[in-house]
């Protein structure tokens, strides 16, 4: 059918990425099963199944983009590890009564889940592969006396042709737990026609199943559809939700998942020459596969095999947790030195207050989301914006935003602001949109009064950025002019507005940018006393540093950041009265004032390579790549803190860390940790399973918010 490669992003997100064969995406019926596919991947999410990063079904050569699992099928982890104890069988099957569940709330039926079809990763389960599923109802793709799906574990009703509904997809829930209790499937091997007549007429073969559960794996295989329980009160017969999924697994399996999670980032990246031009067969997806990842991760037809990562998170059943599915996309990565252990895999503790199933931003959004805005902060991503309680994690408000696109809202820390969009008139023909710039009401998250007009007659502003709010004024870019195919086509605009009269104090041009490309020329901004600081991309994809006068707008100093990459230095800024602090190679500080340099530290330190800098309590924290936490002193660049832990060499050093007033915090995206960093010991205190990528403290609440693709964490600051 096709291939499944190994990709990796110029930001470090490694994906599976599935590609049909173009010989067959020529047939109609294979495109429509490719988008069935895609959509029900989409359904089941990245905390149960395959978390899909980008799809094109219409393509020439259809492919699909999912995050890649950290860890075997469960077909080779039986294979590997023997049959599961009693505790991981209530486990996986308790936790797959939630991935079912929500596909058939869906009403989306998988109809071919199998021991191949389910990865197994250190925090739950996930179902992949829905090459066959399809809408409750929906006969497109099928005929009467038509069995589609893998005789082994096909449900009676599924064996003859006739509707597979969800009672179907618990009957073959059933056989995979029986198969992980066993090693074997209820009806047992042999030719397709010889398992299709088991199934509908032959008692499923028990032995060796846990006498405790006999009668509920039973009651699953009935051949009346109308016995057999549902996924909610099967989930209760099974497990009651307590402990995290890692505790059940035996050590053989943890010790696989570690291995995954080392070697898939030991792979060379190169092209593969395209697979020879065979007859469009589709092999068995059950067939023999060689244990180690090179044919099972890297090339397998037929089947996407890595989606979701390993996340942080507590398994989760039928709503009773939340779920992380993954590392996301960071701005760059590191070479890990070694996956987790197996004894760090088996004792690692989900220490997060709380943790929600909520997307985070992408990297071409403002770097200051999560945002920080009085009692709560504000999450932006999918074209929504998120008031979020740091203390709980629940949900205060949500808005709409026109795109996706986090630009449109701002935070001074304590209050709000966003571009809104207003609709003049019923009739399509005549209707008209004007942009306005609001403050939210924090409390609802409904635009409040219109501050000053974004657009007007003269200037179009359809394309706008809310760059940052300080100190009662708001700046912005607009575009004016007819908006054309690519947004640098259009001349931009610095503006100036006093949110307290809503006048527009200046306007400045931005240099125009003819490139043809949709990324945003912003990068990052920020405001401090006189100086207006934006980090700009320019034609040739390099990153200028401009320093506007904050009172009339124009260019104090313009400069280029020499071996910045515009993927990488996407970090709020760290300004303080005097200096800009930059790191992305030595730490340097450059004077607002003039942009000149007043230190650096490739003199002191030469070839040492740091990351972004936060500033706390008169000290420059930044991660030095192989080292860990260190500290500077803002005037002079002296050294005067060095982290001792052996595991600092492990700290993502382009992960900005998060300083408290006992602890620093930074990320190892190798062990998918938040470490702990005592000030006063300089070793490691404490670790905290994440898989977040973006850490905000929140600091009236003693809160550090993690935020990741798909999730969304609260962690305690001190």
């Amino acid at each position: 059918m096709g291939t499944v490669y190994l990709a990796r992003s110029a930001g470090g997100r490694t994906v599976a990425l599935k590609t049909v064969h173009a010989r067959i995406a020529t047939e109609t019926e294979f495109r429509t099963r490719f988008r069935l596919e895609s959509d029900a991947a989409r359904v089941i999410g990245g905390r149960y199944g395959a978390q899909v990063v980008e799809a094109d079904p219409l393509a020439d050569t259809p492919w699909l983009a999912t995050e890649y699992v950290l860890g075997p099928p469960l077909d080779e982890a039986v294979r590997l590890a023997g049959p599961l104890p009693e505790a991981a069988v209530r486990a996986l099957g308790a936790a797959l009564c939630g991935a079912l569940g929500q596909l058939h709330r869906s009403d989306v039926v998988h109809r071919d889940l199998k021991p191949s079809n389910i990865m197994v990763t250190a925090f739950g389960p996930k179902v992949i592969d829905f090459g066959i599923a399809r809408a409750l109802g929906d006969d497109r793709l099928t005929h009467a006396g038509a069995a589609v799906g893998t005789p082994a574990f096909m449900s009676p009703e599924q064996a003859t042709g006739a509707e597979h509904d969800p009672a179907g997809d618990v009957f073959a829930l059933a056989g995979v737990l029986v198969f992980a209790a066993t090693g074997r499937g209820p009806f047992g091997d042999g030719q397709p026609a010889d398992l299709l007549y088991r199934v509908r007429y032959a008692e499923p073969d028990l032995t060796g199943v846990p006498a405790a559960l006999v009668p509920v794996l039973a009651r699953c295989l009935a051949k009346d559809p109308a016995e057999r329980p549902g996924t909610t009160e099967l989930a209760g017969l099974l497990h009651d939700g307590s402990g995290e999924f890692a505790d059940h697994l035996p050590d053989a399996v943890l010790a696989e998942i570690g291995r995954r999670a080392s070697e898939v980032w030991q792979v060379a990246p190169q092209r593969l020459p395209a697979p020879p031009d065979q007859p469009a067969t589709v092999p068995s997806a059950d067939a023999p596969a060689a244990p180690r990842l090179s044919r099972r991760g890297l090339l397998l037809a037929g089947s996407v095999l890595g989606v979701a990562g390993a996340g942080a998170g507590v398994w989760a059943w039928l709503g009773r947790g939340e779920s992380a599915p993954g590392p996301g996309t960071g701005p760059g990565y590191t070479q890990p030195k070694a996956g987790p252990s197996v004894g760090a895999l088996k004792k690692k503790k989900l220490d997060s207050v709380w943790q929600k199933q909520t997307g985070g931003p992408s990297d071409d959004q403002s770097p200051d989301v999560p945002m920080v805005a009085g009692d709560q902060v504000v999450l932006v991503a999918n074209a929504e914006a998120r008031g979020v309680d740091p203390g709980s994690g629940a949900s205060r408000w949500t808005f709409s935003l026109y795109a996706d696109d986090s630009w449109q809202v701002a935070s001074d820390g304590t209050h709000v602001y966003r571009i809104q969009r207003v609709e003049h008139g019923q009739d399509p023909a005549t209707k008209t949109v004007s942009w306005f710039l609001a403050e939210v009401d924090l409390a609802t998250g409904k635009a409040g009064k219109q501050i000053a007009p974004v657009s007007d007659a003269r200037h179009n502003g359809i394309l706008s950025r809310l760059l940052a709010v300080a100190d009662g004024t708001a700046y912005l870019a607009i575009s004016h002019g007819k908006v054309k195919r690519y947004e640098r086509q259009s001349p931009w605009f610095v503006i100036a507005v006093d949110l307290a009269s809503g006048r527009r104090k200046w306007s400045d041009p931005v240099p125009f940018h003819p490139a043809e490309s949709d990324d945003n020329h912003f990068i990052a901004a920020g405001a401090t006393g006189d100086r207006l600081v934006l980090f700009q991309q320019t034609n040739d994809n390099k990153v200028r540093i401009v320093a506007r006068d904050t009172r009339t707008g124009r260019v104090a100093w313009d400069k280029p950041w020499q071996g910045a990459d515009p993927r990488f230095v996407r970090d709020p800024l760290a300004v303080d009265g005097s200096h800009l602090y930059l790191g992305y190679g030595p730490l340097r500080a450059l004077r607002l004032s003039d942009g000149g340099s007043a230190w650096d530290t490739s003199a002191a330190r030469p070839g040492k390579t740091y990351g972004p800098a936060v500033l706390k309590d008169g000290a420059v924290y930044t991660v030095e790549k192989g080292l860990g936490l260190v500290a500077f002193g803002p005037g002079g660049g002296q050294p005067r803190w060095a982290e001792k832990s052996a595991e600092g060499a492990r700290a993502e050093y382009v992960v900005r860390p998060v300083i408290g007033s006992e602890y620093a915090y930074t990320y190892s995206r190798t062990d998918g940790v938040l470490r702990a960093v005592g000030l006063t010991s300089r070793t490691t205190e404490q670790l905290y399973t994440t898989s977040g990528n973006r850490f905000v403290a929140h600091r009236k609440s003693r809160m550090i918010i993690a935020s990741g693709p798909s999730f969304l964490a609260g962690f305690p600051l001190r």
